[in-house]
C-alpha cells in the first residue's frame, strides 16, 4: 500500500547544531531529523512506517461475534 503525505523539512541553524528537522503534516508524531536533507528524508520515511505499524498494533481488536466492515477510504483535502 502506498500513501502520499506532505513532508516538511526545516533547516536548523548552524548555531543550534545544523541539519534538518522533518515531519509529516498529516501524521502527528511522525517526526525525525538528519544531518543532511537526504538523511532527513530517509529518516522521515522510517518514522512514518514505524508510526503506522505501531498504530495498527495498538488499534482495538473487535469483540468476538461483532460484525466488522473494513474498507479503503479516500479523502481529498485542500
Amino acid at each position: 500500500m502506498e500513501t502520499t503525505f506532505t513532508a516538511v523539512y526545516e533547516e536548523v541553524a548552524e548555531s543550534e547544531g545544523g541539519g534538518y528537522v522533518a515531519y509529516a503534516e498529516e501524521l502527528p508524531g511522525a517526526i525525525s531529523e538528519g544531518d543532511t536533507l537526504e538523511e532527513a528524508r530517509l529518516n522521515l520515511r522510517d518514522a512514518i512506517r514505524l508510526l503506522l505499524e505501531a498504530n495498527r498494533e495498538l488499534s482495538p481488536t473487535p469483540k468476538r461475534g461483532t460484525r466488522v466492515t473494513r474498507e479503503k477510504l479516500t479523502v481529498s483535502v485542500a
